[in-house]
């Protein structure tokens, strides 16, 4: 796991598994290790032990090994609009990140501890304060150049 934090040199703030719902005719749930940093969340591929394997379940799944040369794939914050659809069945939560463009990605997790559908929306939060903050301290600057308070203000 330690190669997953040295490929980023953001914070990690979570690391664990999420189910993510394939776009498949089938839609089956597949097994992701995800990591979730300042910037958004990395879904790497987990690979059941002795073959391919499909869904039979969450709790029941014999995985045991993940490679971080398989498929990785990236949700940025600032690509990110909202965390949505808080759903609880039978131990599990059930949400759906919606992106920017209006795609929906559903994902499902444990009900132990905090569930990843707040600590996601936490770092989204989080995320857009310090854009703000950022967007507010660059138009206050912007806007003391053009008045001259500036020049007024070094002498």
């Amino acid at each position: 796991m330690r190669y997953i934090r040295m490929m980023n040199a953001q914070k990690v703030l979570k690391e664990g598994f999420l189910e993510k719902r394939s776009n498949g005719l089938l839609q089956l749930w597949k097994r992701k290790h995800c990591v979730l940093t300042e910037d958004g969340i990395r879904l790497y591929d987990w690979k059941r032990s002795g073959g391919s394997g499909g869904d039979s379940g969450f709790r029941s799944r014999g995985f045991s090994s993940w490679s971080s040369s398989t498929k990785t794939k990236e949700l940025r914050f600032e690509r990110m609009a909202t965390v949505d659809c808080v759903e609880y069945k039978r131990e599990l939560v059930y949400f759906t990140v919606v992106m920017a463009g209006g795609k929906e990605i559903d994902f499902r997790c444990q009900q132990e501890g905090t569930a990843w559908n707040a600590e996601i929306a936490l770092g989204l939060v989080r995320f857009k304060n310090l854009l703000a903050v950022q967007s507010g301290r660059t138009s206050h600057l912007a806007h003391l150049g053009s008045t001259g308070e500036e020049e007024a203000l070094e002498s």
